[in-house]
């Protein structure tokens, strides 16, 4: 399933990144004023379609135990949206397409994450959300400067049209897709790791767990539901033993009402972290969406295909980081990838204030962005891991909480960092250390809230014991 969500994100981050360059053009070329400011209700719309709509989602996907049916849905609804926002003559109905857009978007956010959870062992899950993500990356490297090139050469229908046709691509992708509880009907149980990956894992957890959440007696069941040898293929050799290898949200427990369901996640340190966190990873990208094409125009006078060409020094490193980002997430856990990661963008986003050199400008924005990039695949890890600790919640339900944190992130970012940028003298100063501020909050985030054994009460723990050995040890 991971090739189908990373298909799944590359179309969904392609088209919506097909905006970003060329819609401050457009409605300039409308006649409207106040450019930044309207681009950034257009990217507030998208949210809304993400805030709203997210709950019903994920609540049937988890009541009705079917990841298919609803990722089709979304892709029409993509495309629709799409048709719809291609063919508006004024700026309202633009905004209608964005909420649809919104809403169908949310789907592969919501139920593709869910998707992987059924299907892929947790011990190996950071890998295979970091390849996804790097979907996300590459989605946003080729959107913009495609973008902008048809753009220019072919006008405002042509990015779309490109859109459209991706879009069906991945719709193709989506109707392959074979779910966990069917491949169970087979004999085949896709959550099963091969023996020897098993083995592996295993003596990788007795040294260090991957995401901090499993104590002594999980791991005394790890052990003993751990399929051995062939029997990974076929569940007709152990049935139990294959199917006790991965919790998902097929297995049975007592279905919880939405109250119940919302009570649980409220009262999770370690879900509401990751959600705060996804919230301001969202609200740093989105910041960053309206006012950069404006600043670049002002400074270096670039056009829509030069800006959709800077896009692509933020993303590639962003994509490398993602897949190394979610290799080390399961070898040494989320808490201290993440912290280490968003820590080293900070100085990046401060330096970004610099206009003396276009080539120094976008070096900077490439170092922020393998930093800060990594964290998407940090935060889905983790979450799926705190999932797993909340008896009766499915994955749909808290990735579904999580995508509202999102869309809610990147509604007021655009809206932020246009107002600022219209009304301040200086506003892309003050939006660049508006955006070292944020990654040091999700620092402290990560460190305080992030795995079961949080990070800092590791550190705390670690001084004592550092200080019982210099006590022990004969002085010179």
């Amino acid at each position: 399933m991971p090739p189908v969500l990373w298909l799944g994100i590359l179309s969904d981050w392609t088209v919506y990144s097909v905006i970003v360059p060329v819609i401050p053009f457009q409605i300039e070329r409308m006649g409207y004023s106040d450019v930044s400011g309207l681009t950034g209700w257009l990217l507030f719309a998208f949210s809304i379609g993400t805030v709203v709509l997210t709950p019903p989602i994920a609540i049937l996907s988890e009541r009705y135990r079917n990841r298919q049916v609803p990722l089709i849905c979304g892709q029409l609804g993509i495309i629709a949206a799409q048709i719809l926002f291609m063919e508006s003559p004024t700026y309202w109905p633009m905004i209608i397409a964005r909420i649809l857009q919104g809403f169908s978007s949310s789907v592969v956010w919501v139920v593709g994450l869910a998707l992987v959870c059924d299907t892929i062992h947790e011990n190996s899950i950071g890998r295979h959300f970091g390849l996804a993500m790097s979907g996300a990356a590459l989605g946003t490297v080729i959107g913009p400067p495609v973008s902008g090139a048809l753009y220019t050469a072919y006008g405002f229908r042509a990015p779309f049209i490109f859109g459209i046709i991706f879009s069906a691509v991945d719709l193709v992708g989506r109707l392959l897709v074979i779910e966990r509880k069917h491949a169970l009907r087979w004999g085949i149980d896709p959550a099963a790791l091969p023996a020897q990956e098993a083995d592996a894992e295993k003596e990788g957890e007795t040294s260090v767990p991957s995401s901090g959440e499993k104590n002594d007696k999980d791991n005394d069941d790890d052990q003993s539901s751990t399929p051995q040898s062939s029997d990974i293929v076929t569940l007709e050799q152990k049935d139990a033993e294959a199917i006790a290898v991965l919790p998902t949200s097929l297995e049975k427990h007592r279905e919880l009402s939405l109250l119940e369901t919302a009570n649980k996640l409220m009262r999770s340190r370690r879900a509401l972290a990751t959600c705060a966190c996804a919230l301001l990873y969202a609200i740093v990208l989105a910041l960053q969406e309206p006012v950069l094409p404006l600043h670049m125009q002002a400074i270096w006078n670039y056009d829509s295909t030069k800006v959709g060409l800077v896009y692509m020094g933020f993303i590639l490193p962003g994509m490398i980081s993602s897949i190394i980002g979610g290799w080390l997430v399961d070898k040494r856990g989320p808490a201290i990838v993440g912290a280490i990661a968003v820590a080293f963008s900070m100085p990046w986003f401060g330096l970004l204030i610099l206009d003396k050199s276009a080539g120094l400008f976008i070096a900077m924005f490439a170092l922020s962005s393998l930093g800060f990039t990594s964290l998407l695949t940090v935060i889905n890890t983790e979450l799926s891991s705190a999932t797993r600790m909340l008896e009766g919640v499915g994955f749909a339900h808290t990735y579904g909480v999580q995508n509202m944190a999102n869309g809610l992130g990147s509604a007021v970012g655009p809206i932020i960092s246009g107002q600022l940028y219209d009304h301040l003298g200086d506003g892309w100063t003050v939006v660049s250390a508006l955006l070292v501020a944020i990654a040091g909050i999700a620092t402290v985030i990560i460190v305080c809230c992030f795995e079961e054994e949080t990070l800092l009460s590791r550190m705390r723990r670690q001084k004592p014991e550092e200080s019982t050995i210099k006590e022990a040890l004969p002085e010179a």
